[in-house]
């Protein structure tokens, strides 16, 4: 009979454990039904808490951006707001920055303006203030271009575990880094090099820009 109710109550305390964390687990990676929802538009193909969804604890790695008298917090695209004891799953304001894009971003062009884009949100590098910037949809989607030049595109491999905020932010510093070095921005139309530059400054930034990225612990293909 003690064993009996040992085993229970250990099975008991396991299932409560489970349920604890089941709640502060971050969402994003996969459906989750009642909760995650499929962010198709452009191919972007990734999942999302369905805004209105309350989670007990935010994700550890997480940005503090204020508006105002509100407060947010933001984490690989998801953006939360905080609702009672907890917090809830809202769209972020336009007009707020963010130091980082989130690490599964499609970039989107229109009029030859990269935009990236992620979890119903659009994001446009502000050199101003040397951030992303939260904007309106910039146009209709036929209108835009799904995808940047193919020899602009760098797949993006940890190798060591980073995390998705952690991989987004190497990525950037690394552009920053590269494009510096180089004098090519793939984010601008051409490169923001004459013509007659374009595929020299464009093969020197990929080299320069996987030789930091790789320094950092990831694989470019």
């Amino acid at each position: 009979m003690k064993r009996g109710l040992l085993v229970s109550s250990v099975l008991v305390a396991s299932l409560a454990l489970g349920a604890g964390l089941a709640q502060a687990e971050p969402h994003g990676h996969g459906p989750r039904p009642g909760d995650d929802r499929l962010d198709a538009r452009f191919n972007h193909n990734h999942y999302y808490p369905a805004r209105g969804y309350i989670v007990r604890d935010l994700p550890r790695e997480r940005v503090i951006v204020e508006r105002g008298h509100d407060r947010f917090f933001y984490s690989s695209g998801v953006w939360y707001a905080p609702r009672g004891p907890g917090f809830v799953v809202v769209g972020p304001p336009v007009g707020v920055f963010v130091p980082v894009l989130p690490a599964f971003y499609t970039t989107v062009w229109f009029g030859g303006m990269p935009y990236y884009y992620a979890n119903d949100t659009y994001y446009l590098w502000r050199d101003s203030s040397q951030e992303y910037e939260v904007v309106d949809p910039p146009g209709a989607e036929q209108a835009a271009s799904t995808q940047a030049p193919a020899t602009d595109e760098v797949f993006v491999y940890p190798k060591n575990g980073q995390s998705p905020d952690l991989q987004a932010r190497d990525q950037y510093e690394c552009h920053k880094w590269a494009s510096g070095e180089t004098g090519f921005d793939p984010t601008q139309a051409g490169g923001g090099v004459p013509p007659d530059q374009t595929a020299t400054k464009r093969a020197a930034y990929q080299r320069a820009m996987g030789a930091c990225l790789e320094g950092r612990g990831y694989s470019v293909k």
